[in-house]
């Protein structure tokens, strides 16, 4: 499995719930973030900086797409036949999936779920996967901790705190 940007908020969870689900993970991430993601499980991590991912990692059966634009549209060269591109930024292009032989699917979020957080938590309470926070900024700051993230070169979470 390829998750892109492992070490954004969302990649950090994506490697340890694959490794938790026994995925053999490789990741991509810039250099100064290469070390976090190993530690988070990641069994390859390739420097998305020095070069394109694409000419260190072929036959994939999954792609997690956190990036979306060029770096999805270079992700079909890298899956196998039969594989899949999960998007959670954009629709992947069912064109392109096709001419590949694989398949594409845009996944979202579209209210709470349930079951999930709490299968979450439990992994949290497990140690199996342990939240990575970039920064916690006070609720009065949260136009800046949104340009933060919108920045899109967070390690982990931003948090907002909420004063008692």
């Amino acid at each position: 499995m390829l998750i892109h940007a492992a070490a954004g908020g969302v990649g950090t969870v994506g490697v340890q719930l694959a490794k938790a689900r026994g995925a053999y993970v490789i990741a991509t991430a810039s250099g100064p973030k290469l070390d976090l993601v190993r530690q988070l499980g990641a069994d390859e991590v390739i420097d998305y900086t020095a070069g394109p991912f694409e000419d260190a990692v072929h036959d994939v059966d999954i792609v997690l797409d956190t990036v979306g634009g060029d770096t999805q549209a270079r992700s079909w060269g890298v899956l196998k036949p039969g594989g899949i591109l999960v998007s959670l930024v954009q629709p992947p292009d069912a064109e392109a999936a096709a001419a590949r032989g694989a398949r594409q699917q845009f996944a979202m979020a579209l209210g709470p779920a349930h079951d999930i957080l709490a299968a979450l938590t439990d992994l949290v309470e497990q140690g199996r996967v342990r939240p990575v926070i970039d920064s916690v900024l006070p609720l009065a700051e949260a136009a800046a901790a949104h340009a933060k993230v919108e920045g899109r070169h967070t390690t982990g979470r931003v948090v907002l705190e909420v004063a008692s």
